[in-house]
């Protein structure tokens, strides 16, 4: 357990390039990536959320493409990138954004489902529940992701029964 924890104002978004869910084909661990022909504009970055995907799983070979939709009325957030506006994938879990699957990080804790995207992400979660001196970032207001986390997770009342339930997860890599 560590003794310190700064926030370095990192956003859901920006652990979204790599996506770890159930395969809809076979029920194995697949992953989501940014489509390989992607080239990120270093001005927005925010903007790799808008980029093709592509579903892979290694077990049983199934493929999938997810590229963004039209934006419509009650769709939330959209995007503007030269063309008509795109509708922004929600980003809420504990499914992927993209193609709506289970996310293969996924566990109930007291009563609710834990959830993280891939490996770097539960690092994060793991390395602020367990820390007992939270410091936050400067300039975030209230937009990182630590401090959108649900009061259960940030509850030092529960900090042992969520770092074993993030282990258990770790154990799914």
């Amino acid at each position: 357990m560590s003794e310190r924890f700064r926030d370095t104002g990192a956003r859901l978004w920006g652990l979204a390039r790599e996506l770890l869910v159930v395969c809809p084909h076979c029920g194995g661990r697949a992953v989501v990536l940014v489509d390989p022909g992607y080239r990120e504009c270093p001005r927005h970055p925010g903007e790799h959320l808008m980029a093709a995907r592509r579903l892979s799983c290694p077990g049983c070979g199934h493929t999938g493409t997810w590229r963004p939709r039209p934006w419509r009325k009650g769709d939330g957030d959209l995007f503007f990138g030269g063309g008509p506006p795109l509708a922004v994938p929600r980003m809420t879990g504990p499914e992927d954004p993209f193609f709506g699957l289970p996310l293969w990080l996924r566990r109930r804790c007291r009563g609710r489902i834990l959830w993280a995207y891939n490996a770097a992400h539960l690092d994060l979660l793991e390395g602020y529940v367990g820390a007992r001196l939270r410091e936050r970032h400067p300039h975030t207001g209230s937009g990182s992701l630590v401090e959108r986390l649900p009061a259960w997770i940030k509850a030092a009342g529960n900090r042992e029964e969520v770092l074993a339930a993030i282990r258990d997860l770790r154990t799914r890599l």
